[in-house]
């Protein structure tokens, strides 16, 4: 090293020979300056940065030679170390009374300088010290001629975003350098919501034992996404350490700052190969023609060296500070007296630069266009506008995208957020990626390591409905045995998830098997059983999609509304259809033997049997045929009608009787929970922690609230009512509630009068597991697998009571609706017409053939001759006639022959 440092300082000195002697031959009048540079003398980095420091300041006087001072570097060797950096800038003012410093190399040793600078005066110009903590000293003799560490947090922020990782580990130097980007970095990961579950922090001067050491715990965590900040020494150790014990397999993140991922062809051939696959956030320098020339120029003068980002911000700050020292003039460049009587320091007795504050207020205000971009220093430093995301592919990175403040990431300068819409992925945003392990699948960024501990999954102990979560010792092993829906729906979720779950059961018990407390005392990895997410208790934990029915019920008992009794046939329909139905027997019967009685014997006699022959003609027809005859065709189409009628009558009637007399007309006692409440009501709640606290806040006494724990002790309150110590009506959860409603038959769910999401599994807030857990109950719900474990869980204790969630009541107990007029109103109106037009129509013919005065007469007269005809047809196939009595009376009255007697009519 002391030989490089050698080879390194000479080139050094040849070059400041060449160029002083070059500026003395141009001008022997021009102003030499001196100016400082502090710098680890014989690094790459130090070559690299000297390099440009001389050509800087050739080419800005070979391009302006009417300029009247001349800058001449003082180099001081810092020897890597805070206190020689320290040293050589004391060494620099004393000795040589230089007006600004170039330099330090680290952050570390800044910090010491800036005081010496903000003591003397002295302006330091730092090309290559960003950490974010030197700006907390607000010295106004201090600037930051390259980009402070803080502005890629944002960078870095949005790439994990854009995957969508939540929890990422920080792996960083214990340093100023290391530090200073923690508190920036940390809150751009909180802003996305992504947890820092561990910081790794390795000395400087670590060994590679304690390398392993800490890289071998990071080893057995679940966390899969790393940011590393360090140098490029440090981590080109680090990551070869990585390689060897297996963190670089597919799986695993690694995102670089841009303190190594602008220095990654420093880091030698080994350390390269063990970053394959890694991302880095990198400074972007814009492609111009003078940068390129440069470039060529460089790799013609130093064809072993890659020029880099801080080369060229060492260029630019020469090249600003020739024009500040230029434009402020060479008066007054002098350091203050100071009185070596006393008893003062080495750093006292430097004295006051009286040239320095006037520089800074020019170096302020400085402004051009150098080779790493636009120059200008604001509040001291200089801004950035992109940085670049690359991606470690053999030998060298390989771009794949950038970062601007305006658009976030994009794979194009020229590319525009708002193009990628919405809905975009991470293809819309970067190029492809080829991640560690040559994977070409982005990493989950979270797994349960095989090496790891196992998670520790917490069970609830219940009294009650054990078919949820039963937690039973064996009495041969002394072992807890956990069984139930949610254990099992729990174990089919981990099988349908992408990779292996490792965990053991913990009931929450106490030694003798009683419950350790609620669920809201429960502490584990995560907690599986019958836990309500509910809103308050999301502040603490994260819950998974709920895989269990929303809701919670209001259930009241049932009773049976009909009263069977004697007259319970009377109840199919209501009094009015009755009414009508006996009017109607009547109307059609009056209406067919108004018609027929002129022209048909059957309905002829004596006043008595014509009456009853209309009601046992009309009455008979709702069974069988009757024996008269109707012989007129209008009486005729009126009686199929009415057939029809007392058809559609008898079987609704049938089928009403029948439903009444077997069916079980059920309807609660309660219809909602406000009656409850306005009654004061004693009610029921299964004991958990939540639903006492929803009953309170809905208007229930704490007296009129009664805990059960047991479907059986809820039957029992229920059956007991609120007269005997029990309760008027209960309320459970959708669960409890399809378990208990599958026992008991006589109670029905009459309101939800509550919201709750349903049960779903606990983890701790931020765990990673929560998004691929809530994708496999989706998974498990959908398939054949989910509905069976409903089906073996939820299974009626009686075939009889069907399930009143998944298998509804398909005679739901509501009220019996008796059948009335409103139902028959058509057929009805039918027939009414009917009459009304065979009424009429006969009454017509009536009055057009006879005289008013003879109505009477003539309606009482038949007409022998229509009659015989109509008889002598007939007698041939008819049985049934007129007694004889009352047919010699009818002749007699009409002083006609008896015609009833065969012998007579053939005479």
């Amino acid at each position: 090293r002391t030989m490089k440092r050698n080879k390194s300082l000479l080139v050094f000195f040849i070059s400041i020979f060449i160029l002083v002697e070059l500026s003395r031959g141009q001008n022997n009048r021009k102003t030499e300056v001196n100016v400082g540079v502090v710098t680890d003398v014989g690094t790459v980095l130090s070559d690299i940065e000297m390099r440009c420091i001389n050509l800087s300041l050739a080419d800005f006087y070979s391009s302006r030679p009417q300029f009247q001072t001349r800058l001449i570097p003082n180099i001081a060797d810092s020897r890597n170390d805070v206190v020689g950096a320290a040293a050589a800038a004391l060494k620099l003012i004393k000795n040589k009374q230089v007006v600004a410093i170039l330099g330090p190399q680290t952050s570390m040793q800044a910090h010491f300088m800036i005081d010496i600078g903000q003591k003397s005066q002295v302006p330091i110009v730092s090309y290559s010290a960003t950490s974010p903590s030197l700006t907390s000293l607000r010295s106004p003799y201090f600037f930051r001629a390259t980009y402070e560490d803080s502005f890629q947090v944002n960078a870095i922020s949005s790439i994990i975003k854009l995957f969508g990782w939540r929890e990422v580990v920080i792996v960083y130097v214990d340093n100023t350098f290391g530090e200073g980007i923690m508190p920036h970095l940390t809150d751009a990961l909180q802003e996305i919501n992504v947890r820092i579950p561990y910081r790794s922090v390795i000395s400087l001067n670590a060994t590679d034992h304690e390398i392993s050491l800490e890289l071998s715990k990071m080893m057995t965590m679940p966390t899969r996404v790393f940011i590393v900040h360090m140098s490029t020494s440090l981590a080109s150790r680090i990551f070869t350490k990585i390689n060897e014990i297996g963190l670089m397999k597919a799986g695993y993140v690694w995102i670089l700052t841009n303190g190594i991922a602008d220095q990654l062809s420093s880091i030698n051939e080994t350390g390269i190969e063990a970053m394959q696959g890694v991302l880095g956030v990198k400074t972007y320098v814009r492609k111009f023609k003078e940068l390129e020339k440069f470039r060529a120029r460089w790799r013609k003068m130093f064809p072993e060296v890659e020029l880099n980002a801080f080369g060229l911000w060492a260029y630019d700050a020469a090249t600003a500070l020739a024009i500040a020292i230029e434009e402020a003039g060479t008066n007054n460049m002098t350091f203050s007296n100071v009185d070596l009587g006393r008893n003062v320091s080495e750093l006292e007795a430097l004295g006051l630069s009286q040239y320095g504050p006037k520089l800074i207020q020019i170096l302020s205000q400085v402004q051009f266009k150098g080779l790493a971009g636009d120059f200008c220093f604001f509040k001291g430093q200089l801004q950035p506008s992109v940085l670049e995301i690359v991606n470690v592919i053999g030998t060298r990175e390989r771009s794949i995208g950038f970062w601007t403040e305006e658009n976030g990431l994009v794979k194009k300068l020229d590319q525009e957020q708002q193009s990628v819409g919405a809905l975009s992925t991470w293809k819309d945003h970067l190029k492809h990626i080829i991640w560690p392990g040559e994977a070409n699948s982005v990493p989950k960024g979270w797994e349960i390591p095989t090496n790891g501990k196992r998670l520790r999954i917490g069970v609830p102990k219940r009294t009650g409905y054990t078919d949820l979560v039963e937690v039973k010792k064996d009495p041969i092993t002394n072992s807890q045995k956990v069984k139930g829906f949610c254990i099992d729906f729990f174990k089919a979720v981990t099988e349908a998830m992408p990779y292996d779950v490792s965990y053991d059961f913990f009931p929450f018990e106490k030694s003798d098997g009683t419950p350790a407390g609620d669920h809201n005392d429960l502490k584990y990895d995560a907690v599986v059983g019958d836990t309500t997410i509910l809103a308050n208790r999301s502040s603490y934990v994260d819950f998974t999609f709920p895989y269990t029915k929303s809701g919670m019920g209001l259930i009241v008992p049932v009773e049976d509304q009909v009263k069977r009794n004697s007259i319970s046939f009377l109840k199919p329909l209501t009094w009015k259809l009755w009414m009508t139905s006996f009017f109607f027997f009547f109307l059609i019967g009056f209406t067919v033997w108004f018609v027929e009685h002129r022209i048909n014997p059957d309905f002829r006699g004596p006043a008595k049997y014509q009456a009853s022959t209309i009601f046992w003609f009309a009455f008979s027809t709702m069974v069988f045929a009757p024996r008269e005859r109707v012989l007129s065709f209008g009486a005729r189409l009126l009686v199929i009608t009415w057939y029809f009628i007392v058809l559609v009558l008898t079987q609704s009637y049938t089928a009403s009787l029948a439903s009444l007399l077997t069916t079980r007309q059920l309807d609660p006692t309660i219809t909602s929970m406000r009656s409850l409440i306005e009654k004061g009501e004693k009610v029921g709640y299964t004991r958990t922690s939540f639903i006492f606290g929803k009953l309170t806040e809905a208007g229930f006494a704490r007296s009129s609230l009664i805990p059960f724990d047991t479907a059986d002790d809820c039957d029992e309150l229920l059956r007991k009512g609120p007269e005997n110590g029990g309760v008027s009506a209960a309320f459970m959860e959708v669960p409890y509630m399809r378990l208990f409603l599958g026992q008991y038959c006589t109670y029905q769910v009459v309101e939800e009068p509550f919201s709750v999401d349903g049960f779903g599994f606990v983890f701790p807030i931020g765990s990673p597991l929560v998004a691929d857990v809530s994708r496999a109950i989706l998974k498990v719900a959908e398939s054949t697998k989910g509905r069976d474990l409903e089906q073996a869980w939820f299974k009626n204790k009686d075939e009889t009571c069907p399930d009143p969630v998944t298998n509804p009541d398909p005679n739901p107990s509501t009220k019996s609706r008796q059948l009335g007029v409103d139902s028959f109103w058509v057929l009805f109106l039918i027939a009414f017409a009917m009459c009304v037009f065979n009424l009429g129509k006969f009454s017509f013919f009536i009055f057009k053939k006879t005289q008013v005065n003879n109505l009477w007469q003539e309606f009482n007269q038949p007409d022998m001759d229509s009659y015989l005809n109509r008889v002598e047809k007939c007698s041939c196939s008819s049985s049934r006639h007129m007694p004889d009595n009352n047919t010699q009376e009818v002749h007699q009255a009409n002083n006609q022959p008896d015609t009833s007697n065969p012998t007579s009519l053939s005479e």
